[in-house]
C-alpha cells in the first residue's frame, strides 16, 4: 500500500470515527424533540434487532413531543418495550398505532449526567482516532522497512497523519462544546 493510499484510508476512517460520534451525540437527549434520539433503539422483531424508523413513520410535530405512526399494530408493544429499555428517561404513551413521546424538560442533575456521558463518547472517539493514527504510521514504518517507501516520504506522510488527526479532534471537540452548550441552557 502506498503512502498516498494510506493517507486516504486514513483520513476516511477518522471521518468514520467521527461519525459514529456524531451519530451518538445526537441520540442524547437535550429537552427539545429530536427523532434522531430514537436512532440507538432497536426492536427485536420479525426474529432481528430493527431500528424503529424501520417500523413506522418518525415525526416531531411540536418541540417537546415525538410521534411514532407503527405501520404493524402488533409491533407497537414491542416498540413501546424497546423504548422503555433504552434509558433514554423517556416514557411514551399509546394511541392505537400512534406513540406519542413527551419529552421531559432536564433537571439540573441530568444536565450533569449527559455533560459526564458526552465526555466520555468524546473519549472514546479521540481514542479511536488515535488507534487509526498509530495504525497508518505502522503500516509507513513497515512500507520503509520493506524500502516500497523513502525516509523523507515517510516523515512528511507521518505530519499529514497528524495534520488529519489534530483536524479531527479539534472538529470533535468543538462539537461537544456545542452540545455541553445546548445541554446547560435551560
Amino acid at each position: 500500500m502506498s503512502s498516498e493510499e494510506t493517507l486516504n484510508n486514513c483520513k476516511s476512517k477518522m471521518k468514520k470515527a467521527f461519525d459514529v460520534f456524531n451519530s451518538e451525540l445526537a441520540s442524547l437527549r437535550t429537552g427539545r424533540a429530536n427523532s434522531a434520539m430514537l436512532d440507538i433503539v432497536k426492536v427485536d422483531v420479525y426474529g432481528q434487532n430493527m431500528s424503529i424508523n424501520q417500523l413506522g413513520t418518525v415525526s416531531t410535530p411540536e418541540s417537546r413531543i415525538i410521534t411514532i405512526q407503527v405501520w404493524d399494530q402488533n409491533n407497537v408493544m414491542l416498540i413501546d418495550g424497546a423504548i422503555k429499555k433504552s434509558n433514554l428517561g423517556i416514557n411514551p404513551q399509546i394511541d392505537g398505532q400512534l406513540i406519542r413521546i413527551p419529552i421531559p424538560s432536564l433537571n439540573e442533575e441530568r444536565r450533569t449526567e449527559l455533560k459526564k456521558l458526552m465526555g466520555g463518547l468524546a473519549e472514546k472517539a479521540r481514542v479511536s482516532i488515535r488507534n487509526i493514527r498509530r495504525e497508518a504510521n505502522d503500516k509507513l514504518k513497515n512500507n520503509l522497512k520493506d524500502k516500497k517507501i523513502g525516509e523523507d516520504e515517510l516523515n512528511n506522510s507521518e505530519k499529514k497523519i497528524q495534520n488529519l488527526t489534530d483536524v479531527q479532534i479539534t472538529e470533535l471537540e468543538k462539537k461537544l462544546k456545542d452540545k455541553e452548550k445546548e445541554i446547560m441552557t435551560v
